[in-house]
């Protein structure tokens, strides 16, 4: 959950929290070797086999995406996929949210759907406050995502202090 955490913090592709997981784990099993020299080792693999086919496909790709420009069933397709990804991220900020501003939530069962909900009574009110401050600031004040990171960042350290 902290990769995972980690990873939609940062600029940069979600899959990254693969390196952080192959980092973690090689760590904590190093086997044989240093736990520092495994982490390092496990992470440069799994860096190397995650982004190198991407590379590939690219290059050996190129010259027949003009091609493919024109295929309206291949437009069709990609267009799908791009709802889907819109879905998943829209699905992670949902599961955010329930799981960070609120400490409990219910789950509801109706024949095949199955739905999770807060208990209202179980809210943050700290986390409650710092998405109203990042959203204030981001929409209101027009901050960047990064400054106003930074601004939460502080301010959630700051908190741990207060309570």
């Amino acid at each position: 959950m902290r990769g995972l955490a980690l990873a939609e913090t940062t600029p940069g592709p979600l899959i990254m929290v693969v390196l952080f997981v192959a980092f973690v784990g090689a760590y904590r099993d190093p086997g044989s070797l240093d736990p520092w020299a495994a982490a390092i080792l496990a992470s440069l693999l799994v860096t190397w086999v995650t982004f190198v086919p991407c590379f590939l496909f690219i290059f050996l790709g190129a010259p027949y995406v003009e091609r493919l420009r024109n295929n309206r069933q291949l437009t069709a397709s990609l267009t799908g996929i791009t709802a889907a990804v819109v879905g998943v991220i829209a699905n992670l900020a949902v599961f955010f949210s329930l799981h960070n501003l609120f400490d409990r939530s219910r789950e509801f069962r109706w024949k095949l759907v199955n739905l999770e909900a807060p208990v209202l009574s179980s809210w943050d009110p700290v986390a409650v406050a710092l998405t109203a401050i990042a959203l204030a600031l981001i929409f209101r004040r027009k901050w960047s995502t990064m400054r106003t990171l930074g601004a939460c960042a502080v301010l959630g350290l700051a908190s741990t202090f207060i309570d």
